[in-house]
């Protein structure tokens, strides 16, 4: 059972949103960069998808360089202020951190990275080299972190770079879909802001592409075009009973909450559907809200593809789990108010239910973390190839679509990862399309 109450003012949100890693002070960061070893071999720096120079920035800390250390981190990860906080640093550079083989607690990664970005940041820093214009423009669909950091790249390299944005706000799943404990909208909000300022692309919001029309202003008006597209609104899995009121999807959840926290009321036993990270916050979220919570997985906890703290996160606020559990109903009159479920085994690695072990739970809200849907229209749309799991295919090194003047990365391509591979998929991106333009 939840500790929490519902927050009705935004102090008490706040107090039950407590970020997970909050801003270091300069003393702080001092001791914690002090015990770092600056490996030879950088384990850090290889399990980091965009390879930031970890010692050395670290270093930088420790000699009172902030503004190098943040030009450090930024020459390689343009989102280098919000990946510090929401990047599971846990499993990629502090999970590489020889400390955890001496069973002493890893560098804390994450928080000097954005002590040094926020620095950064809050002073303005000029921290970007930009060469001269070129006088090639590039069109950017989405304003999630592959675009951002698409265009930040290309702007670096002199291009001119108009971001078409559909939402009302930048950085996708970042702003959107990322629990506010990770992070507050203002922290994003200022790491876009301070790169406009500093890179000089355009975003226009509340532009949605979505006619091939559109698309062919585009591909007649720009040089190349990136697509940051990212994923659509959560798969349905044609549950009986979707159809009822409190019934939502965790990414249309998590996306309210973020936008209008005050406006979220969840109902006294929630029932999260799912085993992955999304899954996992909307959990938490939901008891930090004062429900009484149970996720439901259809597989075993082993199986789960959440990560491990992302787990422990949910229970340590109260929330319970129903492992090999599958939903079968969602019953109702008109708002759902049980629901039927079974269990399940896996029997030579095929799920299947358990005859006989029918039963049902009181749920009065129902979320559904079951994945999102690709965006299999609009690349119809757009005329290019797809795979059969509806992922863009493109180049592996370039980016580049079946289209040659298209390119492509984030969520659109690898169906689904973390911000940090969508800000090294951009950037990788944007060298491609610089290659593509000057070949061309």
């Amino acid at each position: 059972m939840s500790d929490f109450k519902k927050p009705q003012t935004t102090a008490e949100y706040e107090a039950n949103f407590p970020q997970l890693k909050p801003l270091m002070d300069a003393n702080m960061a001092y001791y914690e960069s002090s015990r770092c070893l600056f490996c030879y071999d950088a384990p850090c720096i290889k399990a980091c998808p965009t390879s930031i120079d970890i010692p050395l920035f670290i270093k930088q800390i420790n000699t009172e360089n902030l503004t190098g250390a943040a030009k450090t981190i930024y020459s390689a990860n343009f989102f280098g202020h919000t990946c510090g906080k929401v990047c599971p640093t846990e499993v990629l550079c502090e999970g590489a951190c020889v400390y955890n083989e001496q069973d002493v607690k890893p560098i804390e990664i994450g928080r000097l990275q954005s002590h040094a970005t926020t620095d950064a940041i809050r002073k303005d820093k000029s921290i970007f080299k930009k060469a001269d214009a070129n006088g090639k423009s590039v069109a950017v669909v989405g304003a999630g972190p592959g675009g951002i950091a698409c265009a930040s790249e290309l702007a670096t390299l002199g291009y001119q770079v108009d971001i078409f944005e559909a939402k009302a706000k930048p950085s996708g799943l970042a702003m959107h879909g990322t629990a506010p404990y990770k992070i507050a909208n203002q922290d994003v909000m200022d790491e876009v802001a301070y790169l406009q300022r500093q890179l000089g692309f355009k975003v226009i919001y509340n532009k949605n592409i979505d006619t091939r029309r559109e698309l062919n202003t585009l591909e007649s008006k720009y040089d190349a075009i990136f697509l940051g597209i990212g994923l659509g609104d959560t798969r349905s899995t044609g549950t009986p009973g979707e159809q009822l009121e409190n019934c939502i999807g965790a990414t249309e959840f998590i996306e309210q909450l973020k936008l209008d926290p005050l406006s979220v009321t969840v109902g006294k036993k929630v029932v999260v559907i799912g085993g992955g990270n999304t899954a996992m916050d909307a959990a938490s979220e939901s008891a930090r809200l004062g429900a009484d919570v149970t996720l439901v997985y259809r597989r075993s906890k082993e199986a789960k593809g959440a990560y491990e703290f992302e787990y422990d996160l949910a229970k340590s606020v109260g929330v319970k789990a129903l492992f090999s559990t599958n939903v079968t109903e969602i019953i109702g009159d008109q708002k759902v108010a049980q629901l039927k479920c079974i269990k399940t085994q896996s029997t030579d690695g095929k799920l299947e239910n358990v005859d006989g072990s029918e039963f049902t739970i009181e749920c009065d809200f129902l979320i559904r973390a079951t994945g999102q849907i690709k965006q299999k229209d609009f690349l119809d749309l757009a005329g290019l190839q797809y795979d059969n799991r509806g992922k863009v295919k493109v180049d592996s090194e370039s980016g580049q679509c079946s289209n040659p003047i298209y390119f492509a990365g984030g969520d659109a391509v690898n169906g689904g990862a973390e911000v940090v591979n969508a800000c090294a998929e951009g950037k990788s991106a944007a060298q491609g399309i610089h290659s593509y333009i000057i070949n061309k």
